[in-house]
């Protein structure tokens, strides 16, 4: 990584983040928070195809800069960090002013530094997400317990903004602030519990991280899981935080789940599953290094490219997690090379226009079935993808046994 110094001096002085800015960062977030509300007054959401949509809008990205951006030139951290847009966007991009530090112009050879605020101003284009309404399952005066459906991330993030859960719930019930007490990846549907003030989500995360709150799953895997109850114990660790991979590795963190089969149909089988830690994916990991992966998950599943790399029954040394995380991101970098589009582009902004997604690519058979804690228990009713007819017997004598 080339010095800071051998880059040529910057078009202005740089402003840095002083302790007077710092002592602003309250009113910063009253700021912030005001300009997401009138957002979210103004978005616009529409409805074909099996998918929820949101109408290009213009929005400033602004957040201080990563650890790992520090060092790097700006077209590089750019480049590589968001990689919905390509080299040339982001060149144009820089020359025009749209990306900025401290607010102000900046090159291509820019540097980032600690402390900086990295700025740009984008006309953004959300992704598709499923057009299946999220679901009040039970409703308190400081909580709603919610059905979340497969293929909508929670929280804002990456290219998500709108089309989420979060604020799909603010608008419809016109709520200022939301507090998850509990997360569900993207892909994964099931309970949450969302608390309506910050007290109540602190208690909620309190009795789940003492182990008070009990949580059971379902989920459809290939092949015929065994009929007698299965504890995997196997430690997990983060082999990629870019690309959200975790796997059995021999330095990664306790974790606890228990499976017990409820169905067969002849090719899948649909478990219970009772994780006791929440690591995260532990359920696909675990389903994985046993060998009964989730029919359909994308990354996980055997239907990927890199499946051979995460061998069943096999703890990860540290050199094999280097390994799979390089083929990974290279795998991932030629499939984005070859993401259909629309063969058009935005009018706006020029961006490619993305083909939308089949609705039944944007979830995985797994769902958070039913949560109990002290004196309360809440469920929901169980996905169709496990209420085949083949296992509705062994389902049902399961359930009566609980």
């Amino acid at each position: 990584m080339a010095d800071q110094d051998d880059h040529a001096p910057r078009p202005m002085k740089r402003k840095t983040r002083d302790n007077d800015e710092q002592g602003e960062s309250s009113r910063r977030k009253r700021r912030a928070d005001f300009r997401d509300a009138e957002d979210l007054a103004n978005v616009n959401y529409c409805f074909e195809h099996g998918l929820r949509k949101v109408k290009p809008y213009y929005f400033k990205y602004q957040a201080y800069a990563k650890g790992r951006w520090l060092g790097r030139k700006i077209i590089d951290v750019f480049t590589s960090e968001f990689r919905d847009r390509n080299e040339a966007y982001y060149n144009r991009a820089i020359e025009k002013g749209l990306v900025t530090i401290n607010g102000e112009k900046v090159d291509v050879d820019t540097v980032v530094r600690n402390g900086d605020v990295i700025g740009h101003q984008i006309h953004r284009h959300e992704p598709p997400a499923t057009d299946k309404p999220i679901r009040i399952v039970y409703e308190q005066k400081d909580l709603y317990v919610i059905d979340k459906p497969g293929g909508i991330p929670v929280h804002p993030a990456g290219r998500y903004r709108h089309n989420t859960v979060l604020h799909v719930l603010r608008k419809q019930y016109n709520i200022e602030t939301l507090y998850p007490a509990n997360r569900l990846d993207r892909l994964t549907s099931g309970l949450m519990l969302i608390a309506l003030n910050s007290q109540r989500a602190k208690e909620l995360e309190q009795e789940m991280s003492q182990g008070k709150i009990q949580k059971e799953y379902v989920c459809r895997v290939e092949g015929e899981f065994p009929e007698e109850q299965v504890v995997c114990e196997a430690p997990i660790k983060v082999i990629s935080f870019k690309l959200s991979l975790n796997y059995v590795h021999e330095d990664g963190k306790p974790c606890k789940t228990i499976f017990e089969r409820i169905g067969y149909d002849g090719k899948t089988s649909i478990l219970r599953c009772k994780p006791l830690t929440g690591r995260t994916h532990q359920i696909r990991v675990h389903l994985r290094y046993l060998g009964y992966p989730i029919a359909n998950d994308p990354l996980y599943g055997n239907q990927t490219s890199w499946a051979p790399m995460l061998q069943t029954s096999h703890t990860m040394t540290e050199p094999e997690a280097q390994t799979v995380q390089q083929k990974l991101l290279q795998n991932c970098a030629e499939e984005e090379l070859e993401l259909p589009t629309d063969d058009g582009r935005c009018s706006d902004c020029g961006v490619a226009l993305m083909a939308d997604p089949k609705p039944d690519e944007l979830y995985i058979w797994l769902h958070a079935w039913r949560y109990s804690g002290n004196g309360w228990s809440y469920e929901t009713e169980l996905p169709e993808w496990a209420k085949v007819a083949e296992i509705n017997h062994e389902q049902d004598t399961v359930q009566t046994s609980t």
